[in-house]
């Protein structure tokens, strides 16, 4: 058929390095990495990359034992001689997707970038179950987030396919996710037309601060929304708050301490900071919703509350923006044992600087800080990158952190029950990171 509209484009280019790479032959890609942009072109139709065609190419991880039982049937020798067999191709075969892996990586291959099943490389590597491969992309992402993060900005961990791109970006972001920088992901894709302009303006709105400080919130039994209807905070995070508690107030010795909270929300974790019984307990928070709620006569945090203090003024909730209440509480020279960051719409770069330049002239020097870990909580390797990317920004602020592992599924159910109604989800995994953080 001659008619142009018929024709197939075929990118022979892209074609080619796809097969290199899936194939696994490291001397026929590499001329192709010679040339900026190659090692991460993507299949129009799969979205694959070639850090995709690698892994994949490395089919499902064997299982030894299972292998074991489906050779045996009574011949253990010839079994055994089998197994060995294929373990022998298969770790050859890793082996030589770790070199092509490597070498696509440091030609510029993007770590995040997502297929149309919605993976990124390393996703997919953790499904194979290769584990080197996944901690490669694992590694590979802590060190573009770093280098990004000394550069002043911090690039979207991307969570979903072109249209549920802004929904889950909004879920990063919505407990304390990273910044976006959509500079990138639009240069060269053609102009929307004018009749979606205000549809898409719509729909790529994203959970920032202002807007959520705009917002009215909804508050209920088990959860806080915004007008938007994304959680906010959910009453499944208590058993988080709990042993968040228990690890920055450790028994026996745990009342008369100073405490401070950043953001009250549910008041879920400053109603256990105060079972403490602590000497000051400081509360920043600066949504008009909460503060309205506050103010309500028989709300347990309200003006009895703060008359209750052993010393006036030891038990207070500022009103504002932290960025602007901190300065005033480093000039009076205010000093915790304690203190606990959970904010919502803000990205990592705030916490960063919140234990960059305020923790270390707040905090005791015995004193514990944490805060709610929700860095890259929609997927695995983003969770397991920002973990890399968070220790190391700590130690630079001359700070340790210890992980505490929290089994989701012991925090209440998280069917349809627990999220209904709400727009987004900020938390898909089944293991929580609980930071604890003190001075080197």
């Amino acid at each position: 058929m001659d008619d142009p509209a018929f024709e197939i484009e075929i990118d022979t280019n892209t074609q080619e390095i796809l097969l290199h790479a899936s194939n696994h032959d490291l001397a026929a890609l590499k001329p192709f990495l010679r040339i900026p942009g190659n090692a991460s072109v993507q299949d129009p139709e799969t979205g694959s990359t070639p850090l995709h065609a690698a892994i994949a190419a490395c089919g499902q991880a064997r299982n030894i034992d299972t292998i074991g039982e489906a050779h045996t049937n009574g011949n253990g020798e010839k079994a055994e001689a089998e197994q060995n067999e294929d373990e022998g191709v298969e770790e050859a075969d890793v082996e030589n997707t770790k070199a092509v892996v490597k070498e696509l990586f440091l030609s510029g291959a993007i770590w995040n970038d997502l297929d149309t099943n919605n993976e990124t490389p390393g996703c997919l590597a953790w499904r194979l179950g290769h584990k080197e491969l996944y901690e490669f992309c694992v590694e590979a992402g802590m060190r573009a987030e770093m280098l990004l993060g000394l550069m002043g900005k911090y690039e979207t961990l991307e969570s979903g396919s072109e249209e549920e791109e802004v929904v889950e970006e909004e879920e990063i972001e919505g407990r304390m996710g990273v910044q976006k920088d959509n500079a990138a992901d639009t240069e060269g894709e053609p102009e929307p037309e004018a009749e979606n302009l205000e549809g898409k303006a719509e729909e790529r709105r994203d959970v920032n601060s202002a807007d959520y400080l705009a917002s009215t919130l909804t508050f209920a039994d088990d959860r806080l929304l915004d007008s938007d209807n994304n959680g906010v905070m959910m009453a499944w995070e208590t058993d988080i708050m709990t042993r968040s508690v228990a690890s920055l107030l450790p028994p026996p010795s745990n009342t008369g301490k100073r405490i401070l909270n950043i953001g009250f929300g549910m008041g879920i974790i400053d109603t256990m900071f105060a079972t403490t019984k602590p000497s000051i307990h400081h509360i920043i928070e600066a949504h008009p919703s909460v503060l309205a709620k506050l103010k309500e006569p028989d709300h347990s945090f309200g003006s009895n509350w703060e008359n209750s203090a052993p010393e006036t003024g030891a038990y207070k909730i500022h009103i504002g923006k932290w960025q602007d209440i901190l300065p005033t509480l480093l000039e009076t020279g205010c000093v915790y044992d304690a203190i606990y960051f959970d904010t919502f719409g803000e990205d990592y770069s705030q916490l960063k600087d919140f234990f960059t330049e305020f923790v270390p002239g707040l905090l005791d020097s015995e004193g514990r800080f944490g805060f709610f870990n929700g860095l890259g909580a929609d997927r695995r390797v983003c969770y397991d990158v920002y973990t890399r990317v968070v220790e190391c920004d700590l130690n630079e602020a001359a700070m340790e952190v210890e992980w505490e592992l929290v089994k989701v599924d012991e925090l209440g159910e998280e069917g349809e029950g627990e999220w209904e109604g709400v727009r987004r989800r900020y938390w898909t995994l089944d293991e929580y990171r609980l930071p604890t953080c003190r001075f080197l």
